[in-house]
Formats: structure tokens, C-alpha cells, sequence
């Protein structure tokens, strides 16, 4: 795991603080875990907003619907990430929706036992602020690229950030476990299916990277940032 990833902060146990089966609150145990079936929906827009989630298992992609229908793609979590933060700063209804990718569990609780957790365990304040000002900036950041950048520098600053992002270091190569389909990093970036396809497929011949379904290895994360500015 990168040590950039946010989701460990200062020896702070999340999966604990999330789980309370781990901490002892057994009044709580026969309903924090859920699971969810592949292509299930955890939500939906306008739903009441009173849940926070952290995956422990399986991916999750965060979306919504734009005027015509179009799905729009926000981000696509993996095990350890949090989601439905935006109901502890007062957010009634839910703006997206959050859609299980694959066989899924999340630790559930709500946003009173959220607050009293805050409460208990100080670092967690920080550990959740830390999270909604990354996304933010990451939001920032993609509306930005869209505007000043094409199609390719997009893909490959998108690549380059998955990296260090959710990728673990391999010698001197850093692999991504359970990499997307093409067209899932097409909606994150704001491209098309073809034009993601041919720029990997570029980065493969000049063997920056190798990747299938699987996973993503990318054998040298200098070289392939020197890439997007060419």
C-alpha cells in the first residue's frame, strides 16, 4: 500500500473504530456488517442521507445522473475506504448513488454513532476531515485537468495517480491489484473507451506498463509521468 493512502493516520485502528463488533459495543454487533451483491445498489440520489460506510470488502463505484440521464462516475472504492461521509456536515437527502461492483460488505453506522465515535476517538475527527478534503481537491484537480489537459494526458496523470495511490511497491515496479475496465477509466476521466485502450496500449508497447483484468503493473512511475508531458 502506498504511504500516501489515507486510510491509516497516526496508528489509529479504522477497522476497529468502524466495526464495533471489535470494540466491544455488542449492542450493535447483529447490524453493522451488510452485504451487497454484485450490481446492487447501496443507495440512491435523494434517498435519506443518516448511514456512513467503510468497505471491507469488494469495490464500490460513487456516481450520479447528469440532466440527460448519463451516468456520471465520481470514484471507484476499494476495501478500506470510507463513503457516505457527506451526512456528518448535514447532508439530508444523498446526491449519488453508490453501487456495489462486486460481492460487497461494509461496516454501516449511523450518523449519531458516528458523532459519539468522533467523540471517543479524537484522531477519527481528523482521520474523516482528511478524507472529504482529499476528495474535494481530487474533485478540483479533475475539473481542472478537464479543462486544460486532452484526452492522453488525462488517462496517463489518472494512471500515474492510481499508482500512488492504491498501488504497492514491487522492487522497483508498482502493481495495482483489481485494475479497471477500460471503460471505467474512461468515465473517471472524461474520455472515451477507444481512446483509453489505445493509450495503454502505447504505454504497453513502449513497456511503461503491463495490464489485464487483474491488474495494473507499472514498471517505472518516473517514466510514466515524464510520459503525460510529451
Amino acid at each position: 500500500m502506498s504511504d500516501q493512502s489515507l486510510w491509516y493516520l497516526e496508528n489509529i485502528d479504522v477497522t476497529g473504530i468502524f466495526c464495533p463488533k471489535k470494540v466491544g459495543r455488542g449492542d450493535m454487533d447483529q447490524h453493522v456488517h451488510k452485504h451487497f451483491k454484485k450490481g446492487e445498489y447501496i443507495y440512491l440520489p435523494d434517498e435519506h442521507a443518516d448511514k456512513i460506510y467503510f468497505l471491507t470488502e469488494g469495490r464500490v463505484k460513487i456516481g450520479t445522473y447528469g440532466e440527460s440521464g448519463k451516468e456520471i462516475t465520481k470514484a471507484i472504492l476499494s476495501a478500506g475506504e470510507v463513503f457516505g461521509e457527506l451526512s456528518l456536515i448535514g447532508e439530508d437527502k444523498r446526491r449519488d448513488f453508490a453501487y456495489a461492483m462486486e460481492k460487497t460488505t461494509a461496516c454501516v453506522m449511523s450518523v449519531a454513532d458516528m458523532k459519539s465515535m468522533m467523540r471517543d476517538h479524537n484522531a477519527l475527527s481528523l482521520f474523516l476531515m482528511k478524507i472529504m478534503g482529499s476528495r474535494m481537491l481530487e474533485m478540483e484537480q479533475r475539473l481542472e485537468s478537464l479543462v486544460f489537459k486532452d484526452s492522453r494526458t488525462r488517462i496517463i496523470e489518472f494512471l500515474h495517480e492510481l499508482g500512488e495511490k492504491k498501488g504497492q511497491r514491487v522492487g522497483y515496479e508498482m502493481l495495482v491489484r483489481k485494475f479497471m475496465t477500460h471503460q471505467e477509466v474512461a468515465n473517471l476521466t472524461a474520455t472515451s473507451r477507444q481512446t483509453v485502450t489505445t493509450v495503454l496500449n502505447e504505454l504497453r508497447n513502449r513497456n511503461l506498463l503491463t495490464f489485464n483484468r487483474k491488474r495494473l503493473l507499472i514498471r517505472d512511475m518516473d517514466k510514466l509521468e515524464q510520459a503525460a508531458g510529451e
